[in-house]
């Protein structure tokens, strides 16, 4: 109460996870903004940070009103912060939306975020259901590069091309640019599947149907399948086999392993009937939280090839991108390596004898 009494500007940054039709799930936003309406004593500027459904901000709208006849605006100020430099990205904004259509809010949250635009101006102000879509829009987008690169991936390793070096040449483009063009195993973390689903729910529902949004969610299902069962098929028939494991989290820089492909691998793994044995230098307290002992950790990240049949390496953290090869060929059962970041230089790993198997390269 003493929050919303000496506030002028409520921000909601609560999760909209996804609910099991696919849809984003806004309860936690209905249930914070009833319990502001109803705290309400004057005039309110609430301004949603969190990633909702185009529509609402009408929802939204009429619940308060629905709870109060304090008059207050409503703000879609989606947030663009990625796992790892939430801190850098608040700072240093590549840009800041801001869905209202009334003037005098405009200009309220123009001189909130001016302290953060003095180099340029980054606000773009919009009406709230343009706000809403260009999040989920610019996800997807980033999430269609990804698949775009690991469905190229696998014609490249059919064609004899590396998609490392065609990556270079597209990303070369102006038009295109480089972010986002690295094949692997998939992407994965609590905002692009999350979005991308919730984008196909809005399609379907409003009769629209998002056929690139489902490709690019089909293809990274495929993707994360396909490299799980590579290493699967590539031991079948043999016994008491073990796996030693670099990387639990979706992403470097983070624990989280929500809808990790490292966790949708492993999985496939253990009901194959192969162990592993893993390491991850932030991500091991939530993935036994998750998985108990079903998953055997380690903690240091060459103990997981004691014993193992091969090296599976599912995260690009700094510290695995340099690591000591002749330590992997020596404590390996087989000096076997699969990497699902596309890490190395092949002709370099294969110097140490290392049989390296990885992604849309010929390895």
């Amino acid at each position: 109460k003493e929050g919303v009494d000496k506030s002028l500007l409520i921000f909601l940054v609560v999760g909209t996870p996804s609910a099991a039709d696919g849809s984003a799930d806004i309860s936690a936003v209905l249930n914070a903004t009833g319990q502001i309406a109803e705290l309400m004593t004057s005039y309110k500027i609430i301004v949603t940070k969190s990633t909702v459904p185009v529509g609402t901000h009408k929802i939204v709208s009429q619940w308060i009103q629905s709870k109060t006849e304090i008059p207050f605006d409503y703000v879609s100020n989606p947030e663009f912060l990625k796992e790892g430099s939430a801190v850098e990205d608040f700072m240093k904004p590549d840009r800041v939306i801001i869905g209202t259509t009334n003037p005098a809010v405009m200009e309220i949250m123009r001189e909130l975020y001016n302290p953060f635009m003095r180099k340029s101006s980054r606000i773009l102000f919009m009406d709230p259901a343009s706000a809403e879509m260009a999040k989920y829009a610019a996800n997807t987008m980033l999430a269609t590069r990804i698949s775009f690169m690991n469905e190229l991936s696998m014609l490249c390793e059919k064609v004899g091309a590396d998609i490392e070096q065609v990556r270079a040449g597209m990303g070369s483009d102006s038009r295109i640019g480089n972010a986002f063009l690295f094949a692997g195993v998939g992407y994965g973390g609590s905002c692009f599947p999350k979005d991308v689903r919730a984008l196909i729910y809005m399609g379907k529902q409003a009769g629209v149907p998002m056929s690139i949004a489902q490709s690019v969610q089909q293809v990274n299902l495929d993707q994360q399948a396909r490299f799980a069962d590579q290493i699967i098929d590539y031991f079948k028939g043999q016994s008491n086999i073990q796996l030693g494991v670099w990387g639990l989290a979706f992403k470097a820089r983070t624990d989280d392993i929500r809808e990790s492909p490292a966790l949708f691998c492993i999985e496939k793994f253990l009901k194959a009937g192969i162990k592993v044995l893993a390491f991850d230098p932030e991500a091991m307290v939530p993935t036994r939280q998750k998985y108990g002992h079903a998953i055997d950790l380690v903690d240091n990240s060459y103990d997981v090839l004691d014993g193992s049949a091969a090296l599976v390496i599912f995260t690009d953290w700094q510290e695995f991108r340099t690591p000591d090869f002749e330590q992997i060929a020596k404590r390996l059962r087989k000096p076997v390596v699969f990497d699902g970041r596309n890490l190395y230089t092949p002709a370099f790993v294969k110097r140490f004898g290392i049989e390296y198997h990885c992604i849309g390269r010929p390895c």
